[in-house]
């Protein structure tokens, strides 16, 4: 509701004064809307049990909901760039009016409220998607606050319209990379941080007297539910019955201690000696 507030506001801003950065900027907003539907839809997703077809839940309903966001993005940052270069070919002149300058303050102020408000969510529940689209607010209260800057000392520059829609556009094509990049490292696997090396590492030592020398991890995330696979080492004649007794309890602390479902690897000490 709020958003469609603004948009009509700085839509009819736009219209009144002719400014194409108002009007794209009216269009960003409303895309938050759309942005908002979609992260509702994935986080209702993402709290779905696991079922036959998703042995793993459907966490990483939320990256997708995450990737549709930078997308959208894109193409919102993608058309600012069109409609400035449309301005600076049509060098036309725009007086932005009174009623311009209070919309675009408006703007700012419910925008960045909203992205303050979604931050703190988003830190709180660690949602990837609640975070973008957080970011999706910010960029919007950011874009409106370079067309001020551009309103109110550049008013009589003939280019400056334009211009404050190409740069209005990168800067949102810089949110939604951050977002992007974020989402794909996720759902294309990632390698533990230092801080879970070392607490695997550790359980490791606690469980068995074997220098068991964990490697190769991967981390899967889908949603609350994390996996993570890596190997270790254990002597050549070790019984498969006493090995996997071994990884067994590894695997239960990593469990208990960290809230991670492990798998592991096992691997003949011979492997290395040749």
């Amino acid at each position: 509701m709020g958003n469609s507030t603004l948009f009509i506001l700085k839509f009819w801003a736009g219209m009144a004064t002719g400014s194409i950065a108002i009007i794209a900027d009216a269009w960003h907003t409303l895309s938050d809307s759309l942005t908002s539907i979609v992260v509702v839809v994935g986080v209702k997703i993402s709290a779905k049990p696991a079922d036959k077809e998703h042995p793993f839940g459907h966490g990483r309903a939320e990256l997708i909901a995450a990737l549709i966001i930078g997308v959208l993005l894109s193409v919102v940052a993608f058309n600012f760039i069109l409609e400035g270069v449309q301005r600076l070919q049509t060098r036309e002149l725009v007086n932005y009016s009174t009623f311009a300058i209070v919309a675009t303050i408006i703007s700012i102020v419910a925008k960045e409220a909203l992205a303050q408000y979604a931050f703190m969510v988003a830190r709180k529940s660690g949602s990837r998607s609640v975070r973008a689209d957080a970011w999706h607010h910010r960029s919007d209260a950011i874009s409106s606050l370079v067309i001020l800057a551009g309103i109110v000392f550049g008013r009589h520059i003939w280019w400056i319209d334009g211009v404050l829609g190409i740069v209005v556009a990168f800067l949102i094509f810089y949110a939604a990379y951050d977002i992007l990049r974020d989402a794909m490292n996720t759902m294309m696997g990632e390698t533990p941080d230092d801080e879970l090396v070392k607490q695997v590492e550790g359980i490791c030592k606690s469980e068995t007297l074997l220098e068991l020398r964990p490697h190769h991890y991967h981390i899967h995330r889908y949603g609350d539910h994390t996996e993570m696979t890596f190997h270790i080492r254990l002597p050549d004649g070790l019984s498969l019955f006493d090995s996997h007794e071994i990884a067994t309890r590894i695997e239960y602390r990593i469990k208990e201690d960290t809230g991670i479902i492990s798998t592991i690897h096992m691997e003949p000490e011979a492997m290395f000696h040749h």
